[in-house]
């Protein structure tokens, strides 16, 4: 047997073309001199966006005195939680369901506690709706005067799902 000179195999000199080509792909161009002074440019200054910022809600104290005073406070911020579904006007003569719940308020607005002492036994789904809808508009104003607070209202609802407090109705028809 006589050794030959290998040949290089198609496949390896394919493998090297193919890498020679790559890196002749990565390198870049050499920039572009610019034609005229730098100076005789006008500058253009693209305003950086400011990044957003996570601010967290300020939250808001009440100087109710009394229970009776923290209640319209408590009505105030259902009501702006739950914009679309406060029903506007006065209310039908015949509503769906009527309950009334009291609701106590810590420090700082969390809700410990919620007790009914009328639920509407007929329609249990709206005593659920009532009770998610109390605890999801939590952190409800903090009682500064109070410490903590219970207050009592009464639901109003209408067969649309929509509905009003006792403290701030419109009325009834």
């Amino acid at each position: 047997m006589t050794n030959a000179p290998r040949q290089p195999s198609r496949c390896r000199t394919g493998l090297w073309a193919c890498i020679a080509s790559f890196v002749a792909g990565c390198t870049s161009a050499p920039p572009k001199q610019p034609t005229e002074p730098v100076s005789a440019r006008p500058v253009q200054v693209q305003p950086t966006p400011a990044p957003p910022v996570a601010t967290a809600p300020v939250p808001k104290i009440s100087n109710a005195r009394t229970p009776r005073d923290y209640r319209h406070d408590a009505a105030s911020h259902l009501y702006a939680h739950n914009s679309s579904r406060i029903f506007s006007g006065k209310l039908p003569p015949q509503l769906y369901a009527i309950g009334v719940l009291q609701v106590d308020i810590n420090a700082h607005g969390a809700v410990t506690a919620l007790r009914w002492m009328r639920a509407p036994s007929h329609a249990p789904e709206v005593v659920s709706e009532i009770e998610r809808t109390v605890k999801q508009a939590a952190p409800y104003p903090a009682p500064a005067k109070l410490n903590r607070v219970t207050y009592t209202d009464t639901w109003l609802w209408d067969r649309s799902g929509r509905f009003q407090l006792d403290t701030l109705t419109e009325g009834q028809l």
